[in-house]
């Protein structure tokens, strides 16, 4: 039973091609260039797309589950729609989506409104799928590390309602077992939804005083204007990206990313270990030696 990975390369389904093969999957990953993947041996190579429609249909021909990670683009909804009709065509039912928390409430941001809607395909066509919505992802913060750590501010909008930032490692291996699960299963299962979330609900000021801890100096918050956030990051990513990230930082705001009742529990009993905190993460960046005086 070979599971299919999309977007088997970047940082989130590389990790989930290595959960996959440590636990003795047949796993088939999607990737532009071949040459360039960079995936362990045992990994099956289809070079193609989600916009190529023969690549899309060569790579699904003896696959039995699909892991569907489309990351943000302008063509994102397309790129979606498209992949899981050629997998109904092939007869691939099982599917593991990555979505993002609260997809049906923050209709505003494009890519919330995008995974909402891929979320009803899969529901009204009938997929045998899980769901996974994780909140912001800790490992964001690595774009922002050098502002923390040089200039002591915390500068992502994120507010005072908190925000249950999750693992990149935690998703991975929820969607390995997921997938496992999908693909050995004897009969049907029906849709689940998983929310993916960290052990805590942070707010900026918070996370502020994290870093002020680990650093071993004063790390203030930044405040929630996403004026200077969605300037910073026009200059890294196109101007209609940066601002839909704005849109996403004011819902931080004014909403926050809150997980439900027993969230946590579960994803600690499916992993059957507590998730990473965010303060495990920024304790990489504390200084190794004590200045002297």
């Amino acid at each position: 039973m070979t599971i299919l990975v999309t977007g088997a390369t970047g940082r989130i389904g590389r990790q989930v091609v290595d959960q996959l093969i440590a636990r003795g999957a047949a796993v088939r990953a999607l990737v532009r260039d071949p040459q360039k993947a960079n995936l362990p041996a045992a990994v099956e190579l289809a070079k193609g797309d989600f916009l190529d429609i023969d690549s899309l249909r060569t790579a699904f021909t003896g696959v039995s589950t699909l892991f569907l990670l489309n990351a943000v683009a302008g063509d994102e909804f397309t790129q979606a729609l498209i992949t899981l009709n050629i997998a109904r065509e092939a007869g691939v039912n099982r599917v593991v989506y990555l979505s993002v928390i609260h997809a049906d409430r923050f209709v505003n941001v494009p890519h919330f409104a995008v995974k909402s809607g891929a979320e009803r395909m899969i529901t009204q066509m009938g997929f045998s799928a899980t769901i996974l919505r994780p909140a912001y992802f800790i490992d964001n913060e690595l774009m922002i590390k050098d502002v923390i750590t040089n200039f002591g501010v915390y500068p992502m909008p994120i507010g005072n309602k908190g925000v249950a930032m999750v693992d990149v490692r935690d998703i991975a291996e929820v969607a390995a077992i997921e997938l496992i699960r999908r693909a050995e299963a004897a009969a049907t299962l029906p849709i689940d939804t998983i929310n993916l979330v960290g052990p805590e609900t942070l707010t900026g000021t918070q996370i502020a005083g994290i870093w002020s801890d680990v650093l071993g100096q004063p790390v203030v918050y930044g405040g929630d204007d996403p004026s200077a956030f969605e300037q910073n990051l026009a200059q890294i990513m196109p101007k209609w990206m940066a601002y839909e990230m704005r849109l996403m930082a004011q819902r931080y705001v004014s909403d926050g990313m809150i997980p439900e009742a027993g969230d946590v529990e579960r994803l600690a009993r499916l992993l059957g270990r507590p998730l990473h905190a965010y303060r495990a993460f920024a304790s990489q960046f504390a200084p190794t030696t004590q200045p002297t005086i």
